[in-house]
Order: structure tokens, then sequence, then C-alpha cells
């Protein structure tokens, strides 16, 4: 009998789109579905564009057994639909760049390649892991270091409520440091509702 996946960590039902959870990322499950969207050429900015799934393998373990870093598979209706990770600043590379608050949480999310478009389906995703990550009341600022090269999720981080505060050189990149409070959210969560 095969095993088990772990329970969703968190659930939302988004209107229009269906359900969508988080659970604790299976390697044993999850390595060959997320090597195959890390190395798609949207996902340059990943970094592992040439891995192998071995690669992958290894970089999940390595982020599993840190202690500060957890990765997550994100699900659409029961199918693997996204990756997030969730880390903490002051053990990041992204600590050295600004001083981390204790309420500070840092993120990271991949939405795979769709089968078919579903309008809003992104912007879905991204208020399901803030709502997460908020859940958590000892959480007060979410901190994200997109690539400055990554246009596309730094203007979905605005409209989530984050805000740019500089550009800072992390060992991979020149990013992004932007930071997004629960009030933050609260505000752009409205105001996307309102059109």
């Amino acid at each position: 009998m095969p095993r088990a996946l772990p329970e969703p960590s968190f659930r939302r039902f988004a209107a229009g789109i269906g359900t969508l959870s988080l659970r604790p990322l299976d390697l044993n499950r999850d390595v060959t579905t997320v090597h195959s969207w890390v190395t798609q050429p949207y996902a340059q900015y990943w970094g592992l564009l040439d891995a192998s799934v071995g690669d992958v393998r290894t970089e999940y373990r390595r982020i599993q057994r840190t202690g500060y870093h957890q990765a997550f598979l994100g699900e659409h209706d029961g199918q693997p639909a996204f990756l997030m990770e969730r880390y903490e600043p002051a053990y990041d590379a992204v600590g050295g760049a600004y001083d981390p608050s204790p309420g500070d949480v840092g993120m990271h999310v991949l939405v795979a390649p769709p089968e078919r478009r579903v309008q809003g389906f992104t912007a879905a995703v991204f208020e399901t892991i803030l709502d997460y990550l908020f859940s958590d009341p000892l959480i007060d600022r979410v901190v994200v270091e997109p690539d400055v090269r990554n246009l596309k999720i730094q203007a979905l981080n605005e409209r989530m409520g984050f805000r740019k505060h500089r550009i800072v050189t992390l060992p991979d990149k020149q990013a992004w440091l932007s930071f997004c409070t629960r009030d933050q959210y609260a505000d752009a969560t409205r105001m996307n509702e309102a059109g």
C-alpha cells in the first residue's frame, strides 16, 4: 500500500478557482514534479535550469536539513500546482542585507506551468500563501527578494501589498528587498476585491 502524503498544512477555497492547499514537500513523491517545474525557461530565476533530478533532490534535502527553511508543495483541487518555500531571514543570506525582526518570515514561490489558463490563478496562489503565513500569530511581516530582472513577480508582489525597500546584493543575484506587513496585505486584498 502506498504511503499517504502529509495532510495539508493549510487549505483555502478561492471562488472561481477551486481549493488551494499547502503540504510539506515529500521528496520521494514530489522531486520529479518539482524538477519539471524548476527546469522550465520561465523558472530561470529559481537557479536550477540545468539541474538533474538528483540535483533537485540534493537541493531540497539541504533545505530540509537547515532547520530554518521549509519547502511546501501547493495543490489545486488535489493536483500539484505550485511550490512555496518559507525561511527565517536571520539565518539566510538576505539577513545580512537588512536587520531582521523576530516576526519576519521569508518566502519564495513558483507556480507550475499551467495545463490550461485560469484567470486569477496566480493571484489566488499568492493569497493562499500569504493567508497561510499570516495565520501564524508570530508572523508580522513577509520578506521577499526577487531578482531585479524579474518584473512579473515584482508587479505581483506590489499588487499583494509588498513595498520595495532597496536593491541588495545577494550571493546569486541583485534583488529587490521588499516587505509586506499584515496591514499592507489586508489593505491590498481589500483594494483587489474592489477592482
